[in-house]
């Protein structure tokens, strides 16, 4: 009795034994399972955070380039409003100008055209001076006062004053003060000028005069309304922006 005992206590104890080794077995494995799986979430968690970051990147990059192209956008708008606010400043100079000189226009001794932020007046020659003189004439002064009363209130634009001849070389009793007609066309060009800041009240610094003898016709030279059509001065008023228009001056 006592032996079987023994022998029962020993099968018990193998039996717990074994019990206690497949339990650690499987403790171990599923230990080893979850390292595993944790490992794996740690790796999934840091690549969703890596595309997170990623992904902010991008947003972030987007938005900043959302809000230079709305900037961008905002600068052309204003610029736009600028530029038709100018023009429209210039168009009603032109209304001006044309109800000044409707006379001299009338009689097509004047012409006045406007293209969008530009403005020329072309006065043929003999508005303003006598033949083969450079000293405006007192009708001409006239005509200058009219202009010079417009043109001193306009304050966004440059001035150019531009004298032009026929291709008719220039006669000997006047070659002593104009050798050619660039001397000629240069003198108008400045007797203009002069006018319009000493008299006229216009700022001179957006005056300049140039002269282009008979370089630039608007006409033939081979008939007499040719040659009267090509001596004339030219008031041009364009922005005082150069870089707007580098390509709009004449070649």
């Amino acid at each position: 009795m006592k032996r079987y005992s023994m022998d029962n206590r020993n099968e018990t104890g193998t039996v717990i034994l074994a019990g206690l080794l497949v339990a650690g077995c499987v403790s171990t494995g599923t230990h080893t399972q979850t390292l595993t799986e944790l490992e794996e979430a740690r790796k999934a968690a840091a690549q969703t955070a890596s595309d997170f970051d990623s992904f902010k990147k991008q947003v972030e990059a987007e938005a900043q380039r959302m809000r230079q192209e709305q900037a961008r956008l905002s600068n052309e708008l204003l610029a736009a409003q600028s530029k038709d606010a100018e023009i429209q400043r210039l168009t009603r100079t032109h209304a001006e100008l044309s109800k000044a000189l409707e006379s001299e226009i009338a009689k097509g001794d004047i012409r006045i055209q406007q293209v969008r932020d530009r403005l020329t007046i072309n006065m043929v020659d003999r508005v303003l001076f006598d033949s083969g003189q450079a000293q405006v004439k007192p009708a001409g002064l006239k005509v200058l006062k009219q202009v010079s009363d417009i043109l001193k209130n306009v304050t966004d634009k440059q001035i150019r004053i531009e004298g032009h001849t026929d291709n008719v070389q220039i006669g000997a009793k006047l070659k002593e003060r104009f050798p050619t007609n660039w001397e000629l066309s240069t003198a108008r060009a400045t007797s203009v000028v002069r006018f319009l800041i000493e008299e006229g009240g216009v700022p001179r610094e957006n005056l300049s005069a140039v002269g282009y003898a008979d370089t630039r016709p608007v006409a033939g030279n081979d008939t007499e309304i040719g040659r009267t059509a090509n001596r004339r001065i030219e008031i041009v008023l364009y922005p005082k922006d150069l870089s707007e228009i580098a390509g709009q001056i004449k070649p």
